[in-house]
């Protein structure tokens, strides 16, 4: 959306597809976007659309795309209705969606007691007996993070053997303790975490917590384009959102690096936009070749 209000504002005929269905579908408040901090995602769409809608070189299309190619220099694009579209540039911002680890009932309580981004959603549980439960290494980096927020962590693997022996004794030293067995459940009610219960019958009360889940492409339409990833899995960009294709160009949590925030994906947009931009101006002002070349 932010990539469409420049592009709008810069006279670029644009089509935003938008199918309403994006990875923060559970949550029920938006946090560090300055002078929209808290506010549901769903009315932040709302003002950017009627905000969109002021610009007429932008159209705003309520689909799927099917699928994306190129020939001869444009973009041929096909939404879920059969409808075809053509286009100089392309960006895409597809996200991503997350694998959350396999513990019973996480889905109940991920946007409600459970979140990914302690900065996004830290300080409404602060103080609070929290709990990180991860199956992979990021477990360390996140239980450093959530400290910042309580002094009552612990963490959980679920079974999983991934902290080392010094990364253990480095957060029990610190007054966390690691919960290394499988966990049988999560506890709670209409998503508000109240205990989690281990496989050998132990259980433990907590009021919320962290996971660590997997990122994983939202669509294949950037490798199906034959865009270059990066180790993450992410759409490998440079620092004006062009990708390894001619005229592709992508933003937000598409690239799958570093911090997941709202702020951030806009800001990225609209530095792709400004890409865009850019691409198309020098375009036009491309020196002719001379006829005697």
């Amino acid at each position: 959306m932010n990539a469409s209000l420049v592009l709008g504002r810069s006279r670029r005929k644009t089509v935003l597809f938008d199918d309403n269905k994006p990875r923060n579908a559970v949550t029920s408040e938006s946090h560090g976007f300055m002078t929209r901090d808290g506010i549901d995602p769903q009315e932040l769409k709302r003002i950017a659309q009627e905000e969109l809608r002021k610009y007429p070189s932008v159209a705003i299309e309520k689909q799927r795309v099917e699928s994306v190619n190129k020939a001869d220099g444009l973009f041929r694009i096909e939404a879920e209705d059969g409808s075809v579209f053509f286009a100089q540039k392309v960006i895409l911002a597809t996200g991503f969606k997350d694998k959350l680890p396999d513990v019973e009932k996480v889905e109940e309580y991920y946007g409600k007691s459970l979140f990914s981004c302690p900065f996004c959603d830290g300080w409404e549980l602060q103080d609070r007996p929290l709990a990180v439960i991860s199956e992979n290494p990021k477990a360390m980096h996140l239980a450093k993070v959530v400290s910042n927020w309580t002094d009552d962590l612990i963490v959980c693997t679920n079974g999983k053997q991934i902290l080392s022996n010094a990364d253990k004794t480095l957060l029990e030293s610190k007054g966390i303790k690691v919960y290394e067995q499988a966990i049988r459940s999560l506890v709670g009610e209409d998503g508000q975490l109240k205990k989690i219960e281990f496989e050998d019958g132990s259980a433990v009360p907590r009021e919320g917590g962290f996971i660590t889940p997997e990122w994983v492409q939202a669509t294949t339409i950037g490798s199906s384009l034959g865009c270059r990833l990066n180790v993450q899995g992410g759409i490998e960009t440079d620092a004006m959102g062009r990708t390894s294709i001619e005229g592709v160009f992508a933003a937000g949590d598409t690239l799958i690096a570093g911090a997941s925030q709202l702020v951030i994906a806009a800001a990225e947009g609209s530095k792709a936009a400004i890409g865009v931009n850019a691409a198309l101006i020098e375009a036009k002002f491309k020196t002719p070749v001379s006829a005697s070349n």
